[in-house]
């Protein structure tokens, strides 16, 4: 029986063993400026990510598992060239990217959001956790600049959009193009989780009830509670302009209550409180909008400056092309930094060794 133990201990042993020397076997050496390694584990963890729940046969995997490496090899090129050129970016510039990213989830919440909570939504939106992101967003920044350095007149050369291609645009998206009935409203919040406790809920309403009778019917009074809301410290927040269509794909994320009472509520009065998911609200409706498919010069419902559906459509094809310009560009310095002699090395033998 000891025998038998000792043995399958030294198997599984002998099997780890092994398993770490495959991992640390060089698939890929990138030797622009300095000889850099991509080992077999750095590359089988890319791979996992793509790979996970699907069934490939062999050559399927070999040729995933080729273009996830050639995409690594491409990367670490660029970030070679750029330390040649002595391009980087700041600790500060990385944190206001990542801000930035934070800002906009509080946004879709409703609330700011926690660490515990930015760290869950980021690992479920990148499959990454924060010290990774960082770096991830380190490299991108960099790939940016080094690619502005390499091409700085990219942007200048980007035409405007002709007037026949905004229009054929337009008739190909047209149904997109659709306004549903429309309100816009200011509102107060006071901000609760979907799963809080209870004594939090409980606290969430007793606030905005507080507020409500404070407020009562009076718009100057809830424009006053508006305007303190947009400071710390208030125990709820509150926004300006903002505008809420009819569809049901609202139902999940604002509520029955809010569409029911937001579509009946007349102009310029001060609702009671409305439970949502993200917590409870009063708003005043301040505009009304009826259905309607847009014409190019129309103003779309939505946030920020004003905006009609031809400058929208004018904006999308500039980013279009201005991708597609970034994207050339980049093959074009990605080709020639391979075509240096000896800068990319790849041991295909190593692709199936998992």
């Amino acid at each position: 029986m000891k025998r038998l133990l000792y043995s399958g201990i030294l198997l599984l042993i002998l099997t780890e063993a092994g398993f770490s020397q495959t991992d640390l076997q060089t698939v890929a050496m990138v030797n622009l400026i300095k000889s850099e390694p991509i080992t077999v584990k750095q590359l089988r963890t890319e791979a996992d990510r793509y790979e996970a729940g699907k069934t490939l046969s062999n050559e399927e995997k070999r040729r995933v598992r080729l273009d996830i490496l050639n995409a690594m090899i491409n990367e670490r090129l660029i970030l070679q060239s750029a330390e040649q050129e002595r391009i980087t970016v700041t600790d500060n510039e990385i944190n206001g990217y990542i801000q930035q990213l934070r800002g906009s989830l509080t946004e879709t919440v409703g609330r700011p959001v926690t660490d515990a909570e930015f760290a869950t939504l980021l690992r479920g939106q990148t499959g990454m956790d924060l010290p990774s992101y960082r770096e991830q967003v380190r490299k991108q920044l960099i790939g940016q600049r080094y690619l502005e350095f390499k091409r700085p007149n990219l942007r200048s050369s980007i035409s405007s959009p002709t007037e026949a291609e905004i229009l054929n645009t337009y008739n190909l998206y047209k149904t997109q193009f659709v306004q549903p009935d429309t309100i816009r409203f200011s509102y107060i919040q006071v901000p609760v989780r979907a799963n809080a406790p209870i004594a939090d809920k409980n606290q969430a309403r007793e606030t905005a009830n507080r507020l409500y009778r404070e407020i009562g019917s009076s718009a100057a009074k809830f424009d006053d509670a508006v305007i303190r809301g947009r400071t710390p410290n208030q125990g709820y927040n509150s926004r300006e302009g903002e505008y809420l269509p009819r569809n049901p794909e609202l139902l999940n994320s604002v509520g029955q209550e809010l569409l029911d009472i937001a579509f009946t509520l007349p102009q310029g009065e001060i609702s009671r409180v409305i439970e949502t998911p993200q917590g409870f609200l009063i708003i005043k409706v301040t505009g009304s909008y009826e259905m309607k498919t847009l014409t190019l010069n129309d103003i779309l419902l939505q946030p920020g400056p004003p905006m009609t559906v031809r400058e929208q459509i004018s904006g999308t094809l500039t980013q279009r092309k201005m991708q597609e310009a970034m994207t050339q560009a980049q093959q074009e310095i990605i080709t020639e930094l391979r075509g240096r002699r000896n800068s990319v090395q790849i041991f295909e033998n190593y692709l199936l060794s998992w």
